[in-house]
């Protein structure tokens, strides 16, 4: 058992380190965002098989083309500013469930879309924009290798109990890596991060930052007394929609006349 405790100790020193977001803020990860980033790749993986095995994968041509145009904008304005996300394997996976409103983004530029956050929302080509930018900035600002930090730091004991072999090590941190995609609260500082970030994004790409606001006051809609999940794992300060309001008028100056060439985006199925 001491020995278990040691091998993860010793591995968890080697990865721990400080990273300055692209915000200048400095994070201090028990996972490199490198780490974070493999681990995502085996959990998108395991998790769009499953998907395809239950039948969850949309197979629906138009929304697919809608959202390739989209998230490639992003992705062309992401790659321009943040140069390391150049050989991502940018991708959206189109998940069938109408009664979910969520979307994310992993490590290394993963994505889905549930059709419930589509359809529900009735959401323009703008309001989509900003929440895939708002994803996109998760990842781009690691925030999912800090959020794997925290999951580990947590639970520790778990994981050092479990972890004896390299494939359990593996396994575990996919595991954590689609809890952490899917399921965690992001910190409030990560949400001002992804705003800030997001709205900038999509605007570069083209869209209307105005949207930001109608978006939110669509998601407060729908909440009524049942919080979406998009909102459940965005946890959002009671002045938000100020924020972004203000943010948005910040923006308005960096909206090109013609909007990026699109960058390649798989879109799965």
């Amino acid at each position: 058992m001491k020995r278990r405790w040691l091998v993860v100790l010793v591995g968890l020193a080697t990865l721990t380190g400080c990273v300055t977001s692209p915000t200048g803020r400095t994070q201090f990860l028990l996972i490199s965002p490198e780490a974070a980033i493999a681990q995502s790749r085996t959990a998108y993986l395991e998790t769009v098989g499953q998907l395809r095995r239950d039948g969850k994968l949309l197979d629906d041509p138009l929304l697919g083309d809608r959202l390739a145009v989209i998230t490639g904008r992003l992705v062309a304005v992401t790659v321009a500013r943040y140069p390391h996300t150049a050989n991502w394997n940018w991708s959206v996976a189109l998940i069938d469930e109408p009664e979910t409103v969520n979307a994310w983004c992993m490590a290394g530029g993963r994505m889905a879309v549930y059709s419930g956050l589509v359809d529900k929302l009735e959401l323009t080509d703008d309001e989509l924009a900003q929440i895939m930018g708002h994803e996109i900035s998760h990842a781009v600002a690691n925030h999912t290798a800090e959020r794997m930090s925290v999951a580990i730091a947590q639970n520790l004991g778990v994981l050092a109990v479990r972890a004896s072999t390299d494939d359990e090590r593996t396994r575990l941190g996919a595991q954590l890596a689609a809890v952490v995609a899917i399921q965690l609260p992001n910190s409030r500082v990560g949400e001002r991060e992804a705003d800030r970030m997001g709205i900038e994004i999509a605007t570069r790409a083209g869209y209307d930052p105005a949207a930001a606001v109608t978006l939110w006051r669509k998601m407060e809609r729908e909440g009524g007394a049942r919080m979406p999940q998009f909102l459940s794992t965005h946890p959002s300060p009671g002045n938000r929609r100020e924020t972004l309001a203000a943010l948005g008028q910040q923006m308005q100056a960096l909206r090109p006349a013609v909007p990026p060439e699109p960058r390649p985006v798989e879109i799965l199925p």
